[in-house]
């Protein structure tokens, strides 16, 4: 669990950053506000440190010795935060030049603040060039979306179609067995009507026979 120190806290915090491993009386002495504190009071801010996992304590002869338990960087990353919201209303730039218009500058300094204004520049392009891919996304996917939906639309009426010509070609198949079943009834009757030439045939022989003795009697 990460805690956030207070303000005194973190004066005795950035005495351990820049003087290393110190004793309280050495805390007590180096406190960036110079405001004149009892030993106790020097004594208890580092015991408290100790107990949030800021600091650890180890013994050199017959003094404690008090020094920083690991990197500081999210501490003093969130007091920046809140220091730049609460005292400039989350204005970075506004915050750093008041900052710098507090005191002066050494070469160093100077030096190492302009370093990490050139690392700054290239990390604003990137993060700008990223909002604007991520604004750009979502039009694309609509625009990929749009020609799909109209291309589906088009099936609906082939199937109307489809089924208008199955409707259309029942009627035919109908007509077709209707005409299958009526050929036979067609061969019956024209069967029928062949019959009776067939039989008429035999009549006209015995008509022949009879007439021939006549023609016998004459001569």
């Amino acid at each position: 669990m990460t805690f956030q120190p207070s303000n005194l806290e973190l004066q005795a915090l950035s005495v351990l950053r820049h003087q290393g491993p110190s004793t309280v009386s050495a805390v007590l002495e180096h406190l960036p506000d110079g405001k004149i504190r009892a030993y106790t009071t020097a004594l208890s801010v580092l015991q408290s440190l100790a107990k949030k996992g800021l600091v650890k304590k180890t013994r050199s002869g017959r003094a404690d010795v008090y020094d920083l338990a690991g990197p500081q960087v999210e501490s003093l990353r969130r007091a920046t935060r809140e220091f730049v919201t609460n005292a400039f209303g989350n204005r970075l730039g506004e915050a750093v030049v008041y900052l710098i218009s507090t005191g002066r500058l050494t070469p160093e300094e100077k030096t190492n603040i302009e370093r990490k204004l050139e690392q700054h520049k290239p990390m604003a392009a990137k993060a700008k060039t990223t909002k604007k891919a991520a604004a750009k996304a979502p039009a694309k996917k609509a625009v990929a979306k749009a020609p799909a939906k109209k291309a589906a639309a088009p099936k609906a009426p082939a199937k109307k179609t489809v089924a208008k010509a199955a409707k259309k070609a029942a009627p035919a198949k109908k007509v077709a067995k209707a005409a299958k079943k009526a050929a036979p009834a067609k061969k019956a009757a024209a069967a029928k009507k062949a019959a009776p030439a067939k039989k008429a045939a035999p009549a006209k022989k015995a008509a022949a026979k009879k007439a021939a003795p006549v023609k016998k009697a004459g001569k």
